[in-house]
């Protein structure tokens, strides 16, 4: 059963916060929850942090004992009234004591100025008094007190604050009004179950989207797209049912791919201390957001459906052959199996180049080949060529922040396998190759047009890329997080598919 700790952070305990507070208790214990009810005016202990870090300070028994009704908590309520946008003084200095360095979160000694939250997992929260009119207080105010609460101290520490409630204008409102405001508190203390069910399915749901990482994706529909229009060109023929079932099974091939990747990539991601957006897993396992159950029966699930998408896929498009669907099928077979065994391209060292051409010419090969294109025509291969070695760098630097995780897991990345510095040289080498590939295709007419000069907006982007790889390999290319890095090098890529489509609509 779910710990509840209430904190009643109002000043006085016989003030309409008080009522609250003990209102949601009544209701809650009504409900059958494990709960304790604090007072904050209640506890002995010096507001002031009075040396640089909080942790110099004694630690008096009331805050030490605050701490540990904290960690045993698993929801947390906070009641206290809305002072001059936000919390009372006391709340404040009860927080600024409570959440120190060390119990809340610490920050990562190899990456000054990121921080690691501690109390992740836990829920909370806030019932709010306040004379001014609630819907101003959010909509012309923007809910000052709620934000700083929501993101900059619980969400800092890891705590997920689900809702927040608010009650006023409390002073010229009648006795009648605050009686129903205190029931409203206790009804939402007997539905506390209710709104923590409801709470854990929508988490669920958004570690589902988590766990896909969208953001990757829209790369593989526009190289998709380029193949699909330049076939369209060639043949005089345009089939969108084609095209958009087509792009539904790379989509589930995609989910299967990053779905696996998380699954059999956990003991490198657990290991892991430097994951962000565009390495280290989505960490929905890591973090226990998702089961290893339910995302192995995804994969299963995707996997099996497959079949069917791929039987309409053929029924609809009656030019495709066999060997198109054998084709097909092999490239959605080497996408996934990139950590899946018993390839687990990564570990065997081809994880980089697997990423690259799957992401480029294999793709642009099927758009091109379900619109009735010839997989032995020359356009879809030679306009790939700079969008794969665009790709690898931003491959190849992905894997920078997580050579130490890599290394002791056995995973051969460039990383792990040239050294941080090689790698880095191999991402400007390939950085360079793409610009001159883009130049050579325009030159041979394969870019032709208005829309085929821009291709030469990529050398601006590629010198910019450059001098920062450069400046990265002087450093040493140490293992740290390289998001600003990555953005650059992944804006890059958007060149070499950004120009082809332009040229194929």
């Amino acid at each position: 059963m779910s710990k509840v700790l209430v904190i009643c952070g109002h000043p006085r305990k016989d003030s309409f916060c008080g009522a609250l507070a003990e209102a949601y208790a009544a209701g809650a214990r009504r409900a059958g929850a494990d709960l304790e009810l604090l007072y904050v005016t209640d506890l002995a202990f010096d507001p002031n942090v009075h040396f640089v870090s909080p942790n110099q300070q004694i630690t008096e028994p009331d805050i030490f004992d605050a701490r540990q009704r904290i960690l045993a908590a698993t929801h947390l309520v906070f009641v206290y009234p809305n002072w001059w946008g936000t919390m009372p003084a006391l709340l404040k200095a009860f927080l600024d004591r409570v959440l120190a360095p060390g119990f809340a979160f610490h920050e990562d000694e190899r990456q000054p100025g990121r921080y690691v939250p501690h109390l992740d997992g836990r829920s909370a929260e806030l019932l709010v008094s306040m004379d001014t009119p609630p819907w101003v207080f959010r909509h012309l105010f923007h809910a000052p007190g709620d934000n700083a609460m929501r993101h900059a101290t619980l969400g800092f520490c890891g705590i997920r604050t689900l809702r927040a409630r608010h009650f006023g204008p409390v002073t010229p409102a009648s006795a009648a009004q605050r009686k129903q405001w205190v029931q409203e508190a206790r009804a939402a203390g007997v539905a506390i179950y209710i709104g923590l069910e409801k709470a854990r399915r929508k988490t669920r749901r958004a570690a589902w989207v988590k766990l896909m990482r969208l953001q990757f994706y829209p790369m593989t529909f526009l190289a998709y797209a380029i193949g699909a229009l330049a076939a369209a060109q060639v043949t005089g023929r345009w089939d969108a049912g084609v095209f958009w079932l087509g792009y539904l099974f790379i989509f589930v091939v995609e989910v299967i791919t990053v779905f696996s990747n998380e699954y059999f990539d956990y003991p490198s991601d657990k290991l892991n201390q430097n994951a962000g957006p565009f390495n280290g897993g989505s960490r929905v396992l890591v973090k226990g957001e998702l089961s290893f159950g339910a995302v192995r029966a995804a994969i299963v699930m995707l996997a099996l459906g497959l079949l069917p998408l791929g039987y309409l896929l053929f029924k609809s498009n009656a030019a495709l052959t066999s060997s198109d669907g054998l084709l097909i099928g092999a490239i959605g077979l080497l996408a996934i199996s990139y950590t899946v065994p018993p390839l687990k391209l990564v570990y065997r060292g081809w994880g980089e180049l697997t990423v690259a051409a799957t992401h480029s010419a294999l793709v642009v090969l099927c758009g091109y080949a379900l619109q009735s294109g010839s997989w032995t025509d020359p356009y879809p291969w030679l306009v790939s060529l700079p969008l794969f070695f665009a790709i690898l760098p931003s491959i190849i630097l992905s894997a920078i922040p997580d050579y130490q995780a890599d290394l002791a897991t056995g995973k051969r990345t460039a990383v792990v396998t040239l050294g941080a510095r090689g790698a880095v040289a191999a991402a400007m080498a390939c950085t360079a190759g793409a610009a001159m590939a883009a130049v050579f295709l325009h030159w041979r007419g394969y870019l032709p047009g208005l829309s085929g000069w821009l291709i030469y907006l990529v050398l601006p982007h590629a010198w910019w890329l450059l001098r920062r790889l450069r400046r990265f390999y002087q450093e040493g290319a140490p293992c740290r997080s390289i998001d600003d890095l990555m953005v650059l090098s992944l804006t890059y890529v958007l060149w070499f598919v950004l120009v082809p489509l332009l040229v194929v609509w």
